[in-house]
């Protein structure tokens, strides 16, 4: 086997270039129920690194004013069952409204950026896509998980839970989390990720504050989904009194 097929998430560029390396070809796809579901497909003599690649030869695919992913075709589903709402919601003249934001390159290659449920919109009106910044904020092996944050706020900030292994490597202690998340050892650590990760963003869209988490995301507390993804808004609600305190 040296081919595989992915779908259902994002593919970490990291990941997919640490496969290749090991001669494993990952071709990364695009589609939903609702669709049948392959919207888009990286296919063998045309495949583009972090896109999903171009759109089937049966669909047609275009981005909406607001970044939204928008399909249409024979593969298409024609109504969720005994729900008229929804399905008016979801089919606005003949296209699917995906609920993704995502844009289409010169060459008709399909990228996913975000969901459009999950963009943030600052007090001054900017919309900020916070999946991509969390990635880049993950691919550091010093923190664990991300939750970017700043509905409705002056500015973006971050909520970072350690990865405590690759600390305790660094000779810190970590057997009291709350003191050392609050070492300024620690501190100047993760203010160097957020710098790297701020290098390569919008002015709009730099994190100018971050706040470290003791305690790890959990099923439990609601924090993350069975699959362990994580619950935006359940952290958030959980953390609000974190997330004012970024804004003093």
């Amino acid at each position: 086997l040296n081919k595989i097929i992915s779908g259902g998430a994002a593919l970490s560029p990291e990941v997919g270039a640490f496969l290749l390396a090991l001669g494993v070809v990952i071709d990364e796809g695009y589609g939903l129920t609702e669709t049948a579901p392959v919207i888009a497909l990286n296919r063998p003599g045309g495949r583009r690194p972090g896109s999903v690649g171009r759109p089937m030869p049966n669909v047609e695919v275009r981005i909406a004013g607001d970044g939204e992913i928008l399909v249409r075709g024979p593969s298409v589903f024609s109504g969720y069952f005994r729900q008229e709402e929804a399905t008016a919601a979801a089919l606005v003249d003949g296209w699917f409204h995906t609920g993704d934001i995502g844009r289409l390159d010169e060459d008709g290659y399909l990228y996913i950026t975000d969901r459009k449920r999950d963009l943030i919109k600052t007090s001054g009106g900017k919309f900020i896509a916070p999946q991509p910044i969390e990635s880049r904020l993950k691919a550091s092996g010093l923190v664990a998980e991300a939750v970017v944050v700043g509905e409705g706020r002056k500015y973006v900030a971050a909520l970072l839970t350690p990865h405590w292994p690759a600390l305790e490597a660094q000779g810190i202690d970590c057997g009291d989390r709350a003191a050392a998340c609050a070492d300024a050892r620690v501190q100047a650590l993760f203010a160097a990720e957020v710098e790297r990760v701020n290098a390569g963003l919008a002015r709009f869209e730099t994190l100018k504050k971050f706040a470290l988490l003791e305690a790890e995301f959990t099923v439990a507390s609601g924090e993350l989904t069975p699959t362990v993804k994580v619950r935006r808004r359940a952290v958030e609600a959980n953390y609000r009194a974190v997330i004012d305190s970024l804004e003093e």
